[in-house]
């Protein structure tokens, strides 16, 4: 992850907060995390800097030390920005949680806004919009004209890009001001709105014939409830298309390493049955690069099960603005030496 970090408010705690990441990239955790400790001793209220302790502590076997940062991080910054609770859990320190804090997920995006396509597109081959694009042709749908898409998890709008002249209206939805300021500089969306995919407000059911979500459900473990809104959202004839990291194993979903989620094949499909859907599409795929792997993930296209199968379901995705912008992230931690 692409983090930088700002300053604790003191001069010297920050230029010792610089000379231990240089010692963590020279090879050397363990003296990176003496000598964050120490720049914890001048500013113990700086949540980015136990973060990095964390990191360094976990890096160099000190697991004990990491999981009490990781804890001090929880309770300085409770919207955990930094993803402690992740880090908590991959270690398995605390239990899985259903989704990734949306601080974290709006924090990490706003941050990356700027360069994202081009570190997207260009460098790590993402492929995800055009896997969705390909698994709707499929289904006979590029020649159809969807009234009324909407696409989770916007981004800088490179799904919307994918969509545009298939959809005679096209809303978008991010959890991060700074992608959408991207997504609406590009003129592709007819309506943009901030807000959380996971926990979005009652709204007009039945209204969208197409929702799409590129790479968004992966900081999703628990897909239930945004499969539940999107089901109440879609017309009967409607189509929800995916994609999501894939997993081979027995759980329905798993953390990885990268602080993602990926789910399994037989998760997706059974959650999908629960949820009022029937599978038209799910093929493993490729969805980027990352250190030079593929990344193996899934694409899926549900459509509403017939009327009469179907449970009782959640409202649906808010029509205007879902959730108030989530506040600027003030500080955040370099990359994990993970």
């Amino acid at each position: 992850m692409a983090f930088s970090i700002h300053s604790s408010g003191d001069p010297t705690a920050d230029r010792r907060a610089d000379y231990a990441h240089m010692l963590a990239e020279a090879g050397d955790p363990a003296a990176a995390a003496d000598l964050m400790r120490q720049a914890l001793e001048r500013a113990p209220a700086w949540a980015a800097g136990w973060f990095r302790l964390a990191e360094f502590a976990s890096v160099a076997g000190l697991a004990a030390e990491a999981e009490g940062a990781w804890r001090t991080v929880l309770r300085l910054d409770a919207a955990d920005r930094f993803g402690a609770e992740l880090k908590l859990a991959q270690a398995g320190l605390a239990p899985l949680p259903d989704a990734a804090p949306a601080a974290f997920v709006a924090g990490l995006f706003d941050q990356y806004a700027d360069r994202f396509d081009t570190a997207l597109v260009e460098t790590l081959g993402y492929r995800a919009p055009e896997a969705i694009f390909t698994a709707l042709g499929e289904l006979g749908h590029p020649a159809r004209r969807f009234a009324e898409a909407l696409d989770l998890g916007c981004g800088t709008g490179l799904m919307g890009e994918r969509l545009r002249k298939s959809v005679s209206h096209l809303a978008g939805i991010d959890l991060s001001a700074g992608m959408l300021a991207k997504a609406g500089a590009k003129g592709v969306y007819d309506r943009l709105s901030a807000g959380d995919v996971a926990v979005a407000e009652p709204g007009e059911s039945g209204r969208y014939d197409l929702v799409t979500a590129a790479d968004v459900l992966i900081y999703l473990g628990d897909l239930a409830p945004a499969f539940r809104r999107v089901r109440q959202a879609l017309t009967a004839d409607g189509l929800f298309a995916f994609t999501v990291e894939a997993h081979g194993g027995p759980e329905t979903f798993v953390l990885r390493d990268s602080l993602r989620f990926a789910h399994s094949r037989a998760g997706l499909e059974a959650l999908a049955e629960r949820e009022g859907f029937t599978v038209r599409v799910c093929r493993e795929t490729v969805l980027r690069q990352d250190r030079g792997e593929d990344v193996d993930g899934f694409v899926v296209v549900l459509a509403p099960a017939p009327a009469e199968t179907l449970p009782t379901l959640l409202p649906a995705f808010a029509d205007a603005t879902l959730l108030a912008t989530p506040p600027a992230l003030e500080e955040a931690p370099r990359p994990s030496l993970h």
